[in-house]
């Protein structure tokens, strides 16, 4: 995973999740600092409250885009740096990563996890 991406993703700021083939496109918002970062296994924890309108397009697709970024890391051309990671995802209700994500958030109903098929530096 790229260290950049990772030092990003320490920094607090919205991450936006895009079902890039719903139509039209159901899009959410979250805060970076809630995103759970698995680097061994490739993937992204995101509780989830609400996104009912992410799960539904999973249902006939389940690819999803994220945009995320900080101006406090160093980008291509100057200050900020931010990325479009693409990827699938699917939600879970049970389990130890559910449960420890449960503790950290109680208000959540589920989990998002996102594997991670490619992480794109744009800026």
């Amino acid at each position: 995973m790229d260290p950049k991406f990772v030092e990003v993703m320490k920094y607090e700021g919205p991450a936006t999740i895009v079902t890039v083939n719903g139509h039209p496109a159901s899009v959410v918002n979250t805060w970076m600092s809630y995103i759970k970062v698995n680097q061994a296994g490739n993937y992204l924890l995101i509780p989830a409250a609400g996104m009912r309108s992410i799960e539904h397009d999973f249902e006939k697709d389940n690819h999803v885009t994220l945009t995320m970024g900080t101006k406090e890391v160093e980008g291509t051309v100057g200050p900020g740096a931010g990325y479009h990671v693409h990827g699938t995802g699917e939600f879970f209700e049970s389990g130890a990563e559910f449960d420890e994500m449960k503790e950290t958030f109680p208000w959540i109903r589920k989990v998002l996890k996102v594997k991670i098929d490619d992480i794109e530096q744009k800026i």
